[in-house]
Order: structure tokens, then C-alpha cells, then sequence
């Protein structure tokens, strides 16, 4: 019979909180981890908010082009990560929308009443020094991690936990998701799927995850009325405007949360055709969700 001990903790981040629950043989001075779970999701909002003014993100977008800027290791990473993910995509995941999103309404700002010219590729306007750990952009653009920085903070949350010696647990930030390890019995942990339902949550279905993430994008939980026009929080990068698709949500699984959350929107802005087959090129577990009138169709890819 198992001695393990259940712990539970959780606390505020970006606009939300972040949960971790774990198994521990070993007596958890519980105080002083969450202290330092709670300093890793700080860490990264300090870098990559774009609702604080002074974050390391905010500085590279005020800087003039062609000023180098230093930075925090684990943003130039995301950066990395981020433009590697817009290549292998198709530009599909860009970063260089954040003057989209905050014109509407997504932002710290008041939507604007139009939208403006579509912004350069972050791919063609940014560029990075990691040994210097530095970066600078070649034109006017405004970065934008939402679609990377939460994942990539519930990946931080896991370090915390192994590097205390904790290998079985749960973590998570909203619909990011990480788990490691197992239950006392053995059991994997069980992650429920939301249906795509704006103004009310019920369970689409549950996955049972061990050493994996999963991270979900979607239309229904972050939306605005703009022009008679229901639109989302994801923009499309080809078009230059909120993305507009029966494809309404899409689930990522793999190793790192980092990758899940930026491939989820990746594939949400490709639909389902193209989206499935990079996700096969990838080798990423999906499960593509299309609104059809009332109905719900489901597209599996890689179970």
C-alpha cells in the first residue's frame, strides 16, 4: 500500500491561477514551494506580459528598430521557440500580431474602431542573439507571447516540482496542462476536455495523461462582438484580422506544454485539412473540434 501523500496547491497568475497537485513520499514543506512555484509563474508574466508596461516583452516592443535589447534567457527561448513554430507552420503561429489583438479588444487597451495594416511576420522583423542574449526588430511590430508564454509557464511549474524531487503530479493553468509520473496506484492522471461552449462549461470527454501535456486554443472562452460579427482572440496572420473558422477548438498533445499551447493555435488558424496534416508531419496527437450548426463534429489525429 502506497504512503504516498497528497498535496495540492495553487495560486494567481496571469490573469487566472495556476494548480498543482502531486504525490510525495517525503514530508512537502508546502510554504516554501509554493513560494517558489508561485516565483516561477512571476518570473515569466515579469518577461512576457503584455499587460505590464515594464516586462522584458514590452521593452523589445518599445525599443526603436534596429536597437539591440537584452533579455532573460527564458524569453529569447520562447522567442526561439516561437519563430521556430512559425516556420514549421507556415506562419501559421505568429507573433507579430499584438497590434491586431489590442485593436480588438484583447489587450490592456479599449478596442480600436479599425483594425491596421497587417503586421509584418515576426519571422522577417525579428531578430535574435542568443549567445549575447539580445534581440532587436528590423520594423515596427508588436510581439505577442499569449499564445506560447502559458504553456511555456506550466512547463516552469513542473521544473519547480522535479527539481524538489517531486515526479508524479499535475500542473496546469487553465486548459494547459502538464503531468508526469502516476497516481499511488498506478492510475494515469485524467484531464477533462471542455466542450466549445461560450457562457457555460460542460465536459466534451477525458484523456488520461503520463509524461505528457496538453494545451487547448479555441473561440469560445475569449470573445467579442466587433461589427455585428462574433470574433476570437486568435488572429490570422494571413489575413491580417481575427480569425474567423467552423474549426472551433483544437487540443495539442505532446512532451512540452511550451509546444502544445503554440501548436494548438498553430492548427486552429490552419483548420482542419491543413491542420491535420502538418499535425501528422509533426508527429503531435490533435483533436480538432468543428462547429457544425448545433452539432459537434470531432477529428482525431495521431490517437
Amino acid at each position: 500500500m502506497s504512503t504516498e501523500q497528497r498535496y495540492s496547491l495553487s495560486g494567481a497568475t496571469m490573469g487566472t491561477r495556476y494548480s498543482a497537485v502531486f504525490y510525495a513520499a517525503e514530508v512537502i514543506d508546502q510554504g516554501a514551494l509554493q513560494a517558489e512555484l508561485q516565483q516561477a509563474v512571476d518570473r515569466v508574466d515579469r518577461q512576457m506580459s503584455t499587460w505590464q508596461a515594464d516586462s522584458d516583452l514590452m521593452r523589445l516592443n518599445a525599443a526603436p528598430p534596429g536597437q539591440w535589447v537584452e533579455l532573460p534567457e527564458e524569453l529569447l527561448w520562447v522567442l526561439a521557440t516561437a519563430l521556430q513554430i512559425g516556420e514549421q507552420s507556415g506562419g501559421a503561429f505568429d507573433i507579430g500580431v499584438g497590434a491586431l489583438v489590442s485593436a480588438c479588444g484583447f489587450g490592456p487597451q479599449a478596442a480600436a474602431e479599425q483594425l491596421p495594416p497587417r503586421p509584418p511576420r515576426a519571422r522577417e522583423a525579428l531578430e535574435l542573439d542568443v549567445p549575447r542574449r539580445a534581440a532587436r526588430t528590423h520594423s515596427r511590430i508588436s510581439l505577442d507571447l499569449n499564445g506560447i508564454a502559458k504553456g511555456f509557464a506550466v512547463d516552469q511549474l513542473a521544473r519547480c516540482l522535479r527539481e524538489h524531487g517531486v515526479n508524479n503530479f499535475l500542473v496546469g493553468i487553465d486548459g494547459e496542462m502538464r503531468a508526469a509520473g502516476h497516481k499511488p496506484d498506478g492510475s494515469a492522471w485524467a484531464v477533462a476536455l471542455e466542450k466549445p461552449l461560450r457562457g457555460r462549461r460542460e465536459v466534451l470527454g477525458a484523456l488520461e495523461l503520463t509524461d505528457a501535456s496538453i494545451a487547448t486554443s479555441g473561440d469560445y472562452r475569449h470573445w467579442r462582438e466587433r461589427d455585428g460579427t462574433s470574433v476570437s482572440h486568435t488572429m490570422d496572420p494571413h489575413s491580417g484580422a481575427p480569425l474567423l473558422s467552423p474549426l472551433t477548438s483544437v487540443s495539442v498533445i505532446c512532451t512540452s506544454c511550451m509546444y502544445a499551447d503554440a501548436w494548438a493555435t498553430a492548427l486552429l488558424v490552419l483548420g482542419v485539412e491543413a491542420g491535420s496534416r502538418v499535425a501528422r508531419e509533426q508527429g503531435l496527437s490533435a483533436i480538432f473540434v468543428v462547429r457544425e450548426g448545433d452539432a459537434l463534429r470531432e477529428v482525431l489525429v495521431g490517437f
